[in-house]
């Protein structure tokens, strides 16, 4: 099994050595552009090793017993690297290596006459190898690993096309500017903000992991005591540490107020784009809550601390949810769109993920299951967006019906995707989002109407977005003239991609455990009615994709709200005042150590030399004077 696993992780890496060392070679030979294939294999390898940890390792149920291996590193400090094969692990393991490999063999189509292949397959590989290391890691400071893996990729990958001279890796409109601020941001910008934005929530939760294992004693995530915490901080310290740690959640997968390096990572290959917005790194936040919630099982603690904690990610994921639905419906740049929609349906899985806490661990099989079927659709659309921006040279939303009978088969695989993710019954994300609904209906009585109403609306707007997407770029878009390109393995991948959503909604259908409470939810009148609900929403988009009149809304919407300048404007500000203050510090500090400093052991100096002169008569008057003063002081203070 180590074997396997050395394979799983260490062997994508491996195989894209080939073509990172060939683009060190000047000029860069002909044969480097033919060493891409055996990155996709080393992608191959990774996921024939998860389907066989899938079906092989263990029993795939939720109620199982996980099965770990277990590889001595630090035994005398109780850290070891700890691999776990669970229900959660397997099929997400599964599902990260099944998604690589087929962008990966998208990207052999799309990348191949990119001027930085090496670069681009030695970091997506490792990209991919570092998600799997999060997945089946139990050792926290193991899936730290991992978790940095994910960050250095993603800033190697969304900056990639680093000169900033192609106008169609740019997100926003080139030289716009809104009240002094630029609404054009390059990929060398793009990946400087994600890795730095992503810092932020790393810090406070590296702190948290290191008060966890100094606390408990353990870092491998099923075998901590959680009871313990609040028995030994209290109510406030668990809420402080637990926040602390979900801090990295947040950043990584791009919650409120973090989003703004998922909208500008889009200045990356679309096939970074998909990978990171379906199988890894913003999908890393929301397991790793999953995983912990399932190990914690808060249901069962009755904590205030905890209770808290949950309230928090309930309400951020939501919020999240329809301010990124929201920015989605507004938007006309075609991978920005994607993007907001993104951020949206990350915020339903933490908000679904922890009503755990209230009713139990269906609502982690509910987030996972819509984390799954997310995953497949998003791909999906993001491929197509990539062959739509080839074949156009047009990252913006265009193209009628020539464009649809010109390409086919993208036209239907993009119906496909917008209609298995909408949430229209009886199609695969309308059981999953039934059984959301069901459980932001089961904590009413605890929150009240606000979580049930804002899942609503959202999946409303959701819907209108993703019709929008189709309607503007294959039906009722601006005319745009086409560039064909052979595009049969990127059309190949992504309608392989959509077709899994199929498999998904045969899994719902067919499979008891635990999807029969899914289907349950979903034979609800309230359920079908929301359906409808979000049925009518997608056609009203389809018909009428833009409203003049709401124009300025519109506008407002895609700014994101100016939500940028929180970014761009306000957060330098107090840097640069954080920066002036340090800067009077080391002032302060320079003038007292350079100048005050040796300036008073100077004239301490001086005077020590003006009073050992060598004389007597000297000492004499000195010691003479040192006595009458202190008879002096001696009759004052008698006196």
């Amino acid at each position: 099994m180590i074997e396997l696993l050395f394979l799983l992780l260490v062997f994508p890496i491996i195989s894209s050595f080939p073509i990172a060392i060939a683009w060190f070679l000047e000029p860069i030979p002909e044969w480097a552009r033919k060493l891409p294939i055996l990155s996709v294999l080393g992608l191959f390898v990774s996921f024939c090793i998860a389907i066989y940890i899938l079906f092989n390792v263990g029993e795939l149920s939720p109620d199982a017993q996980p099965v770990k291996l277990v590889i001595p590193w630090l035994p005398e400090y109780n850290i070891n690297f700890v691999f776990i094969f669970d229900y959660l692990s397997k099929i997400m393991g599964a599902l990260t290596a099944t998604i690589a490999l087929l962008i990966g063999i998208y990207g052999l189509e799309y990348m191949k006459d990119d001027y930085r292949l090496g670069w681009y397959w030695f970091f997506f590989n490792l990209f991919t190898a570092s998600m799997l290391l999060v997945v089946y890691s139990d050792n926290l400071l193991m899936f730290l690993i991992g978790w940095e893996g994910l960050g250095l990729a993603s800033w190697a990958l969304i900056g990639h096309w680093f000169r900033d001279d192609d106008e169609l890796s740019f997100v926003g409109e080139i030289g716009r500017r809104v009240a002094n601020l630029d609404m054009f941001w390059s990929p060398s910008f793009g990946g400087w903000r994600a890795i730095s934005t992503i810092r932020i929530g790393d810090i406070p939760m590296f702190f948290a992991i290191a008060a966890i294992f100094a606390i408990t004693g353990s870092l491998n995530v099923s075998e901590i005591n959680w009871n313990i915490l609040e028995a030994k901080l209290s109510s406030v310290g668990v809420i402080i540490l637990l926040i602390s740690f979900m801090m990295g959640p947040f950043s990584k997968s791009a919650q409120l107020p973090f989003s703004e390096w998922l909208m500008t990572a889009m200045t990356g290959p679309t096939t970074v784009s998909a990978l990171l917005h379906s199988a890894t790194m913003v999908a890393a936040g929301t397991y790793m809550f999953m995983r912990l919630s399932w190990y914690i099982e808060p249901w069962t603690l009755h904590s205030f601390g905890f209770e808290i904690v949950y309230i928090v990610v309930l309400f951020v994921g939501l919020f999240s949810a329809i301010y990124g639905a929201l920015v989605a419906v507004g938007c006309l740049e075609r991978k920005v769109l994607l993007a907001a929609s993104t951020m949206s349906s990350l915020g339903l899985m933490f908000a679904a993920a922890a009503t755990s806490f209230w009713v139990g661990k269906f609502a982690i099989l509910v987030a996972f299951w819509y984390l799954i079927t997310h995953a497949f659709a998003k791909a999906t659309l993001f491929l197509v967006a990539g062959h739509l921006i080839h074949e156009t040279h047009d990252r913006f939303c265009c193209g009628n019906l020539a464009l649809a009978k010109t390409m086919k088969i993208t036209f239907l695989t993009t119906i496909l995707a917008t209609l298995c993710l909408s949430g229209i019954p009886p199609l695969t994300a309308y059981w999953v989002k039934s059984a959301m609904d069901g459980l932001m209906h089961s904590i009413e009585h605890e929150l009240g109407l606000l979580p049930l109403s804002l899942l609503i609306i959202t999946s409303i707007v959701y819907s209108a977005f993703l019709a929008k997407f189709l309607t503007l770029n294959f039906i009722k878009g601006r005319e745009v003239a086409v560039h064909p390109h052979n595009g049969k393995i990127m059309s190949s991948s992504y309608s392989l991609m959509a077709l899994l959503l199929i498999v998904v909604l045969a899994v719902f259908l067919i499979i008891e455990e635990p999807f029969s409470e899914f289907i349950s939810e979903g034979s609800l009148t309230t359920s079908i009615l929301v359906g409808l609900a979000v049925l009518l929403s997608y056609m009203f988009a389809l018909y009428k994709p833009h409203i003049r009149n709401l124009e300025p809304i519109g506008r407002f919407l895609s700014d994101r709200m100016y939500l940028p300048f929180l970014n761009d404007f306000l957060v330098p500000k107090v840097g640069w005042f954080f920066a002036a203050v340090v800067e009077i510090g080391n002032g302060l500090v320079d003038f007292s150590c350079h100048r005050a400093i040796p300036k008073l052991f100077e004239i301490y100096s001086d005077t020590i030399r003006l009073i050992q002169t060598g004389k007597i008569e000297r000492y004499v008057k000195i010691a003479v004077c040192f006595v009458l003063l202190t008879v002096m002081l001696s009759v004052i203070v008698g006196w």
